[in-house]
């Protein structure tokens, strides 16, 4: 189970990589029709926001797994490996409690969003509940990783991201 959240989270976290050279794209080509030809586009600008939105959602819990979110070491890298697996676990299951709120009223957002018939008022006039619906989705997976972070640790596997290469869990304080 731990490896299918991974591989979900791999292949979201390519699919958003993917995804910032398409906005790279967008915004070159915005740029281009803009002032060469005085003509700019009604999508660029709108779909590389709708983009943007989603590659960052969607890549979360691939970044928590390789233990690259923001993280302040130098305390916890001074902790005994007893008080540094519960200052990890704390802080996962901080990540885990945030997106599970998240989930739960970023869904009823979205809901909202798509039964009122919610629309970008933007010359593409995109729903709205098609990019509110990220957010759920992207904290769902990252709740998940969250889990997945802190039974690892509780089994004895080193938290990607630290300084330490010590076993997780020893008699020592």
């Amino acid at each position: 189970m731990f490896r299918l959240i991974d591989r979900i989270g791999d292949l979201l976290a390519t699919l958003s990589a993917w995804m910032f050279f398409a906005i790279g794209g967008m915004i070159l080509w915005e740029v281009f029709f803009r002032y060469v030809f005085t003509s700019p586009t009604i999508w660029a600008e709108e779909l590389a926001r709708f983009f943007q939105i989603w590659a960052l959602y969607i890549a979360a819990a691939s970044v928590l797994r390789q233990g690259s979110m923001i993280r302040i070491g130098l305390l916890i890298d001074r902790l005994g490996p007893r008080l540094r697996n519960a200052a990890e676990i704390f802080s996962l299951a901080v990540v885990a409690a945030f997106s599970a709120i998240a989930c739960w009223y970023g869904g009823w957002i979205a809901l909202d969003s798509f039964e009122t018939g919610r629309m970008t008022g933007t010359m593409l006039n995109v729903p709205h509940w098609m990019t509110e619906i990220a957010i759920p989705l992207g904290f769902a997976i990252l709740l998940l990783q969250a889990l997945v972070q802190i039974a690892r640790v509780i089994r004895g596997e080193p938290f990607p991201g630290t300084q330490s290469h010590e076993p997780a869990i020893t008699d020592e304080v």
